[in-house]
């Protein structure tokens, strides 16, 4: 009888120490509706269609249940508390913004260390005590009011800032005296994408009609218009100046040159970086009059030299060129290329103190090369290492400008540099908790299925073994036209030091190589960059970094997509998967919020042609019954406008249903929280300590603190 005893202690202790995963997960019922939909002659089943309805009492009690077991199974990790407490300490440190100089005075950003938003100051001279300028954690008890815009007054008189509840897209602009720090009377609401540009006593900005009463983040947001508002008007008075009537889904952005002699109007399709431009000659009497009225190019002006522009371009030159144009005559014969084309990507061109700052990319690596506005190279700007640069902002008058330099192991600096004496100075460095010689960095190239070199980032502290059995975070994007450049991360350094391996990949759909790049990962070619990150995952376990069993991915919004791709395709080489704010169902995305603009990125399921290939990689749709998937945390935002939430609410209720295997299903569901961007200091804590404790914890590793 004592044996039996023993037996059944031992017994219970070994499965009361199981994993959770191990353990059986009784997930919320999801009730299933006869929804089918015909795409082209093909008949899709939709039975978690009822989710879309963000508004209704069986969703809400829906993500109630979903949050519940969640949180109960997380509460089961032993270490999460403490996990919590090193992040906390690890992100309590002082971080700045670059100052902007206004007249006599700078402006820039602070964060004490756990101010859940940061508070803009203002400064007389760079050794002036700072003032505090705007404080937004005075708005909200919880920092879910964010700062989403900020532009003075061409006299630096006045401060026209735009904030974000709850991390919508969605921006209510504000105007302060900045004498008095007082609020006026201003006040413009319904605004997104895009920013406020100003002209005299008043300024430019974009925004839609308001939309219906409850579909505020649903409703899809079309027939943008751009206004002039003049300072101590109501939003009602303001002009329109811009519209299209005949085009729902264009996007509209206004700008003014520093001189005010200028409008600037660029036209959008979507997504896509092609553009019509547009502009008006305040010292005239013409009207609004074109300058490109075809979508074959981005036309991005810099700013003007005199009667003509300098615009950034990648017409006939995928990696970007400087041309000079005459409005009047912007005919191709009469172009002026100031800086041609290289084998690196121009990724931006500033103009300050007369001289033109060009920033490059060489395999996802930034530099800095200073020339003439007639296009004579000049000299580069010494940076401190490998990374990425940002900044050199400012007017054509002025001698002095800044920019931050990070990479994965060197926290954001920021450095004053004298324009005419091409020096650098250091001005703030972030004092973090933490020595950058214990890590390394190594950039390496690997071949995708194609036999394309992909580049990729590695960064692990010093001393790895290449045993194979290395925990590692893969992180991938792969779309719009965005680059994945190295980046500083404080509590990154929290996985490094548990011996966890961080590899970033240089997926196509990207701009590390440019244009040609981009759209090596664009519609029907979207499997390359699904084919480019299961081959970064198998370079990592057949060069010994690491296991299935020991590898996560995680990747956000395009790139939450590219994660529900790969792990259907190939549940095999991940042990943990976290597809955050994810585009989940590609046969319905453009009809929610600003998703029609992504059809210039991935087609649309309206396309007989583009639906075939769309739900081919559709990570709704080929959820296979089954296959065992990965350990799985879904991540949402109840105020995400940005990607409806019904894509991840769908996506989980599958993947729930479908998932044979034993690792656990689950979807955590952000409250007052968007897209991501202007996230309160704790919320951004919690939602980490959550990622990383569910990766550990599904790994079998308990991290040392």
């Amino acid at each position: 009888m004592k044996s039996f005893i023993k037996l059944l202690v031992l017994i219970t202790f070994i499965f009361s120490s199981l994993p959770a995963q191990n353990q059986q997960i009784k997930y919320p019922s999801t009730k299933k509706v006869d929804q089918v939909d015909d795409y082209h002659g093909t008949k899709i089943s939709d039975p978690y269609r009822w989710l879309e309805e963000n508004n209704s009492k069986e969703t809400a009690e829906w993500v109630e249940a979903q949050n519940k077991v969640t949180q109960e199974y997380l509460s089961k990790i032993p270490f999460r508390e403490v996990l919590k407490n090193k992040l906390t300490e690890l992100w309590n440190y002082e971080r700045y913004s670059a100052p902007s100089k206004h007249g006599d005075y700078y402006t820039f950003s602070k964060n004490d260390g756990l101010q859940e938003q940061s508070i803009i100051y203002m400064q007389k001279g760079l050794n002036g005590p700072p003032e505090v300028l705007l404080d937004l954690n005075k708005l909200s008890n919880d920092g879910s009011i964010s700062l989403s815009a900020l532009a003075y007054s061409n006299d630096d008189k006045y401060l026209c800032y735009g904030i974000s509840r709850g991390g919508s897209d969605w921006r209510e602009f504000y105007v302060m005296d900045v004498q008095t720090k007082k609020l006026t009377n201003d006040e413009i609401k319904w605004s997104k994408f895009g920013r406020t540009a100003w002209y005299k006593d008043g300024f430019f900005y974009g925004r839609y009609d308001e939309p219906k009463a409850g579909e505020e983040l649903k409703q899809k947001n079309e027939f943008q218009k751009i206004y002039y508002h003049k300072l101590g008007t109501q939003q009602s008075e303001d002009k329109l100046i811009w519209e299209d009537k005949q085009n729902p889904k264009r996007l509209f952005g206004a700008g003014v040159t520093d001189d005010e002699k200028f409008l600037i109007i660029s036209v959008f399709e979507g997504a896509a970086s092609e553009n019509l431009l547009y502009f008006k000659d305040f010292t005239s009497d013409f009207p609004i009059k074109p300058v490109f009225t075809k979508f074959e190019a981005d036309y991005s002006v810099v700013d003007n030299l005199g009667d003509k522009f300098l615009i950034s371009t990648n017409y006939q030159a995928p990696n970007n060129k400087l041309i000079l144009i005459d409005p009047n005559k912007p005919e191709k014969e009469n172009w002026q290329t100031i800086i041609a084309e290289t084998k690196d990507v121009m990724q931006g061109v500033s103009l300050v103190g007369g001289k033109l700052f060009v920033t490059y990319l060489k395999d996802a690596n930034s530099s800095v090369s200073v020339y003439t506005t007639e296009g004579k190279y000049l000299y580069d700007v010494k940076l401190p290492g490998v990374g990425t640069v940002g900044g050199f902002g400012g007017k054509k008058d002025e001698f002095e400008t800044f920019y931050t330099f990070t990479s994965f192991a060197y926290p954001p600096t920021i450095f004053k540099y004298d324009v005419t004496n091409n020096k650098s100075e250091l001005f703030r460095k972030a004092d973090v908790k933490f020595d950058p010689t214990k890590y390394e960095t190594k950039e390496i190239f690997y071949e995708s299925k194609d036999g394309t070199k992909i580049p990729m980032f590695l960064v692990y502290k010093k001393g790895l073994k290449l045993n194979g059995n290395n925990p590692t975070l893969l992180y991938g994007y792969g779309g719009f036209n965005g680059a994945t450049l190295p980046s500083f991360s404080v509590s990154r350094i929290l996985l490094l030091d548990n011996g966890v391996v961080y590899a970033s990949a240089c997926l196509r759909g990207g701009s590390e190589y440019g244009e040609d790049w981009h759209k090596g990962g664009m519609f029907e070619k979207k499997q390359n960059v699904f084919d480019d990150f299961i081959a970064a995952a198998e370079y990592l376990i057949k060069n010994k970094y690491t296991n299935p069993s020991k590898l996560a991915v995680q990747g956000g919004s395009n790139g939450g997509l590219l994660v529900g791709a790969v792990i259907n395709q190939r549940p095999d080489l991940f042990k943990v998967a976290f597809p955050q704010v994810g585009v989940m169902d590609m046969l319905r995305f453009q009809k929610f919020t600003i998703g029609w603009a992504w059809v210039s990125e991935y087609g649309s399921s309206d396309n007989p042609d583009q639906f075939k290939y769309l739900i081919k990689y559709s990570p709704l749709h080929n959820i296979k019954k089954g296959l065992d998937y990965p350990a799985t945390l879904v991540t949402t935002a109840d105020h995400d406008d940005r990607v409806f939430p019904a894509h991840s609410f769908k996506y989980a209720a599958t993947l729930q249903e479908m998932n044979s295997g034993m690792n656990p299903t689950l979807i955590r569901i952000e409250t007052k929280v968007g897209h991501g961007a202007g996230t309160s200091t704790s919320k951004s804590i919690e939602l980490v300590t959550d990622l990383f404790s569910f990766m550990f914890y599904n790994m079998g590793i308990t991290p040392k603190f």
